[in-house]
């Protein structure tokens, strides 16, 4: 598989597993309050920061071994 095939391969990955992250993170640990301020902005981007790289990183690793095999 050449490289580009493989970059896809990660994106749609990682928007798959961002998305299952995001979800359970939102179900089970956040609790959304009536009024919003800077503090649940700045907490909603660092989530969202970490949900990205985190995923990215599982998709990357999911692929390398998939390809491996």
């Amino acid at each position: 598989m050449n490289d580009a095939m493989q970059q896809r391969l990660i994106t749609i990955l990682a928007v798959a597993i961002a998305y299952l992250i995001s979800q359970y993170v939102t179900e089970r640990l956040i609790d959304l309050p009536d009024e919003r301020g800077v503090k649940d902005d700045a907490i909603e981007a660092l989530l969202k920061g970490v949900t990205t790289a985190t995923s990215t990183i599982l998709a990357s690793i999911l692929v390398r071994r998939l390809l491996r095999s």
